[in-house]
C-alpha cells in the first residue's frame, strides 16, 4: 500500500516541478503573461517557495503594479530579512511607488527606502545595483529631507572598490548632476579607458550633448561605433548632425545605414530617421529632397507632428 501511494505522489511532484521550471523558462524569455499564472499555480502548492514569490514580485514590478510588487517583497523580508536582495527589491518598490504618489505622501516612504536600501548595502558588501540606488537617491533627494551629494559619493567611491567602471559612472552621474561638466568629463572618460563598453561611450557623448558640444559628441559615438558596431548609434549621430548642422555627409550615411539594418531592438523607427535626414536636407538647402523624405515620414506615421512642423519649415525655403 505505502508504494502505491508514493506511486501516486510521484507524478505530482513532477508535476509541480515541471509548472515551475515553464514559468522560469517564460520569465527568462520575459513573457511574463505566461509565466504569471504558473508561478501562481505553483505556490499555491507551495506556499513557501520564496522563489516563486520572488518571481512573482519581479513580474508585478515589470508591470508596475507597485502594490503588488511591495506585497510579495514584503512576504519576502518576513521568511527572511537577512537576504539583502529582499531589502533591496522591496526599498526600489517603495520607491517607485513614491513616485507615482503626490509628493506629500511620498514623504513617507523616503526613510523606509533609504532603510532597506542602506541594509541591502550592509548586508551584502558587494551589492552593486543597492549602491546605484543609494547613488541616486542621495543625489537626488532634496538636502531638507536627506539628500547628501557627499553620502552620495561615499557609495560611488564603494563602488569604485567593486566595479571600477560602475565607480567612474557613478561619480560621473554626481558631477554631471551637480552642474560640473568638467568632473563629469574626466569621470566618463576614465570609465571609458576601463571598461569601454558602449554605456561609457553612451554617457560622455550624452553629457557633449547636453552641455552644447555636439562636435565631441560626433566625435565620441563615431568612435563607439568603430569598435561596437550598434546601429543605434548610427541613429544617434545623425541626429546630432541634423540637430547642430554638422557633417552632413556623415549624418546622411548614418542615416542611410540605420535604415538598412534597422530592427526592433533598435528602439528609435525609421520615421524618425527620415525625419533626420529631411532636416539634414534642408540645412543644405536641397529643398526638394528634403520634402521628399519628410513626405515619407509622414507616410508612415500622418500623426507625426514633429515632422508636421518640419514640413512647413521645408515649404517656407
Amino acid at each position: 500500500m505505502n508504494k502505491f501511494f508514493i506511486f501516486l505522489l510521484f507524478p505530482l511532484g513532477l508535476f509541480a516541478q515541471n509548472t515551475f521550471e515553464r514559468a522560469e523558462s517564460y520569465f527568462k524569455k520575459e513573457e511574463f503573461g505566461k509565466a504569471k499564472p504558473l508561478f501562481i499555480q505553483h505556490l499555491k502548492g507551495n506556499p513557501n517557495d520564496l522563489k516563486t514569490i520572488e518571481y512573482l514580485g519581479d513580474i508585478a514590478g515589470y508591470a508596475k503594479d507597485w502594490d503588488t510588487a511591495i506585497e510579495y517583497y514584503e512576504t519576502l523580508l518576513e521568511s527572511d530579512d537577512s537576504n539583502a536582495n529582499f531589502h533591496f527589491k522591496y526599498g526600489g518598490a517603495l520607491g517607485m511607488k513614491a513616485l507615482e504618489i503626490s509628493r506629500i505622501r511620498a514623504l513617507g516612504y523616503v526613510g523606509d527606502i533609504r532603510d532597506h536600501f542602506e541594509t541591502a548595502a550592509k548586508l551584502d558588501p558587494n551589492h552593486i545595483e543597492v549602491r546605484w540606488a543609494l547613488v541616486e537617491y542621495y543625489i537626488q533627494l532634496p538636502g531638507i529631507i536627506g539628500g547628501s551629494e557627499k553620502k552620495a559619493i561615499t557609495y560611488a567611491n564603494e563602488l569604485s572598490k567593486i566595479s571600477p567602471v560602475d565607480g567612474y559612472l557613478a561619480n560621473g552621474y554626481i558631477a554631471e548632476y551637480s552642474e560640473r561638466p568638467d568632473d563629469a568629463e574626466k569621470f566618463y572618460k576614465k570609465a571609458i579607458e576601463v571598461g569601454g563598453s558602449p554605456h561609457t561611450y553612451e554617457k560622455l557623448t550624452n553629457l557633449y550633448e547636453s552641455n552644447n558640444q555636439p562636435k565631441e559628441a560626433i566625435e565620441t559615438a563615431s568612435k563607439s561605433l568603430r569598435i561596437h558596431q550598434r546601429n543605434q548609434l548610427n541613429y544617434q549621430i545623425g541626429k546630432i548632425a541634423a540637430q547642430y548642422n554638422l557633417d552632413a555627409e556623415l549624418g546622411i550615411n548614418c542615416l542611410h545605414a540605420y535604415i538598412k539594418n534597422h530592427s526592433a531592438k533598435d528602439g528609435v523607427p525609421k520615421d524618425w530617421a527620415y525625419y533626420r535626414l529631411a532636416q539634414i536636407y534642408k540645412n543644405l538647402g536641397q529643398k526638394n529632397t528634403a520634402l521628399q523624405w519628410i513626405d515619407k515620414a509622414i507616410s508612415v506615421r500622418p500623426s507625426f507632428e514633429e515632422a508636421q512642423k518640419e514640413k512647413k519649415l521645408i515649404e517656407a525655403l
